[in-house]
């Protein structure tokens, strides 16, 4: 039982080994790499070493309880811990997304629904920034275009942790699932008569890229300089310190404007790229990965939602769980971790039926 655990306990010798050798945290990314691989085989290791103590265990004290009847209530409880055991074992060994252990870029685009949607996209990005600082990560906003009543046409924000998360509590792996259009019902601000509007804003969740994991030449690049635009500031209408830049391969163009110096925006839009040229690689390479990015949004229009945020009610609904709760204050305050929960338990369901069906 649980044969597929050998070559991953197999591979966490392995690293222990590399992590061992000083000249491997010379360069920081490998380190970062293997520390976080080493964080997930070492849950698997500990849950296995676990489950084979407790069988162990279960058959002593069986044989025991064939002798003296008083050591059948011990069976009794090792059988219980053996069979979670078990089950958290199962859960560990399912195939996980390769990119779960990365930060993340997040795009929040307003949409239909004009300032509203724009506002609703400001709310958003607050509830992200709480969520992540709840969390002990740290948030930075790459690119931003705000609208005429303080919200967001578009913001690209970078969500990143500290230290080596624990499997499945880096910043993609949770946030993945915010991936898509975001509907609001409410009164909007620009609303004399009381009555409740629909509007949508969207959200694209982007694992971010290493520099070793995307190669991309000088040669297929055209950059351009152009004059910031926005809230007042020294550097703004006055310098060319904007950056834009095209991938001429792919078409693919990210543009940043929010830094003061030209270096500082163009090392920015080039984190974008690398993460929008990974996204668009995996989904070329995996009819898997394809699928899934076909979940997240790619027109913002209100009929293609994933979840709605109803004020009048004070509700949220997950459309792809069917989870719902009356406390969108507090899931707008940052209080995001029952929806998430939700996502990632039909998604481990999900996997488990398909290993079944193997």
């Amino acid at each position: 039982m649980f044969e597929s655990a050998a070559p991953l306990l197999a591979e966490h010798k392995q690293i222990e080994h590399q992590l061992a050798d000083p000249a491997v945290h010379a360069d920081p990314t490998q380190a970062r790499r293997l520390g976080q691989r080493y964080a997930e085989l070492t849950a698997i290791a500990k849950a296995h070493d676990e489950w084979q103590t407790l069988s162990e265990d279960l058959d002593a004290a069986k044989e025991l309880a064939a002798e003296d009847p008083t050591f059948a209530e011990e069976a009794e409880d090792l059988a219980e811990r053996l069979e979670t055991a078990a089950a958290r074992l199962q859960s560990l060994l399912i195939p996980r997304d390769p990119n779960d252990g990365k930060d993340v870029l997040l795009e929040i685009k307003s949409g239909e629904g004009g300032e509203e949607s724009a506002l609703f996209a400001g709310d958003l990005m607050r509830m992200y920034s709480r969520y992540a600082e709840a969390k002990g990560w740290s948030m930075q906003v790459l690119d931003s275009t705000e609208s005429d009543l303080g919200g967001y046409k578009s913001v690209t924000i970078a969500v990143k942790a500290k230290g080596t998360p624990e499997p499945g509590a880096a910043p993609y792996a949770l946030l993945k699932y915010e991936g898509g259009v975001h509907r609001v019902q409410r009164v909007p601000v620009t609303e004399s008569q009381g009555r409740v509007h629909t509007s949508a804003a969207g959200v694209l969740v982007l694992p971010e890229a290493e520099v070793v994991d995307i190669s991309i030449e000088e040669k297929d690049l055209r950059i351009d300089v152009f004059r910031s635009s926005g809230p007042g500031g020294q550097s703004v209408n006055t310098t060319d310190s904007a950056v834009r830049i095209t991938h001429v391969p792919t078409g693919i163009v990210v543009s940043c404007q929010n830094e003061k110096s030209q270096l500082q925006n163009r090392d920015q839009a080039m984190r974008i790229l690398r993460a929008r040229l990974l996204a668009a690689a995996e989904e070329e390479a995996s009819a898997e990965a394809s699928d899934a990015r076909r979940s997240q949004v790619r027109t913002v229009d209100r009929s293609e939602r994933i979840r709605t945020y109803n004020f009048p009610e004070n509700r949220i609904s997950d459309h792809r769980t069917g989870y719902k709760s009356y406390d969108l204050d507090r899931v707008l305050d940052g209080d995001l971790q029952a929806v998430i929960d939700s996502c990632v338990s039909t998604d481990t369901e999900a996997r488990l039926a398909a290993l079944a069906d193997e």
